[in-house]
């Protein structure tokens, strides 16, 4: 079995409060987009796994999709399986890679042995990988509550862009994004801006500390701008930046922006 985890770009990000568990309460609208890993599933004599492609990094822990199989059979017994992922999502790059392959794990699993478990059930275990993995699930446009696992899907606004997606190759880890934030709420929340107000009243909050320590990030940002974006935004914690282009736009970028591009091509919300 041969599956297409998605990453994903956030449409504006608000940290609202830090919580009693140690996490943050965070919304935002998350939306996957047409740029892919590649997950092989096949049932073997014994579990494996590999990759391919960007280097995975080990701290000697089992991968997020080995930690799917092993939850999974926790609940319900399954033959030996055959992992293979071909890496091509930059990792710490606020696209949700590592959360997708996981979410596709499940996904796969459940298809692949006739496990039978529910897409809540499949949501449910997610949400016990990580906080973006139980929106890979469904995918889609969606806003993302709590710390990002609470979801609603969300309606189709029905417009077309081209899109720029850049990655410096900086890597952001998730301590050092909220480390450098400020939770309020006393705004209007994020699926009321992207509903009424549009892109451009859209704001990530981990882009007012970033883009100060990592400079880099915040001029493709204006860089995309500046190109003509309707709207540009670091994805996440960073350190990925894309910009929404009209469809008939004649796209003129940069030097810089052309250096880290990592995917062009249409995009739909």
């Amino acid at each position: 079995m041969i599956l297409y985890p998605p990453a994903k770009i956030n449409l504006g990000l608000h940290i609202l409060a830090k919580r009693q568990d140690g996490y943050h309460e965070l919304e935002t609208i998350m939306s996957t987009i047409p740029f892919y890993d590649i997950l092989e599933l096949t049932p073997s004599d014994s579990d494996s796994f590999i990759s391919s492609g960007i280097v995975v990094p080990s701290d000697g822990q089992p991968n997020l999709c080995q930690r799917a199989v092993a939850l999974l059979r926790g609940y319900k017994d399954f033959p030996s399986v055959r992992i293979h992922l071909r890496k091509q999502i930059p990792i710490g790059a606020g696209l949700g890679g590592g959360s997708a392959d996981a979410s596709y794990t499940l996904l796969g699993l459940n298809q692949l042995f006739n496990l039978n478990f529910s897409i809540q059930e499949l949501e449910d275990f997610a949400a016990e990988l990580g906080s973006d993995c139980p929106f890979f699930i469904r995918g889609g446009l969606q806003r993302a509550t709590g710390r990002g696992e609470l979801l609603k899907a969300l309606p189709a606004m029905g417009r077309s862009f081209q899109f720029v997606l850049c990655n410096p190759q900086i890597h952001i880890s998730t301590a050092q994004a909220y480390s450098g934030v400020k939770p309020h709420n006393a705004r209007k929340s994020v699926e009321e801006i992207f509903s009424k107000d549009g892109f451009s009243s859209l704001h990530n909050d981990f882009e007012d500390s970033i883009f100060i320590a990592q400079p880099l990030i915040a001029q493709l940002k204006q860089e995309l701008l500046a190109a003509g974006a309707t709207y540009a935004a670091m994805s996440g914690s960073g350190s990925s930046v894309f910009g929404l282009f009209e469809k008939d736009q004649k796209l003129s970028l940069t030097d810089a922006i052309n250096q880290h591009v990592v995917y062009i091509g249409p995009i739909s919300f």
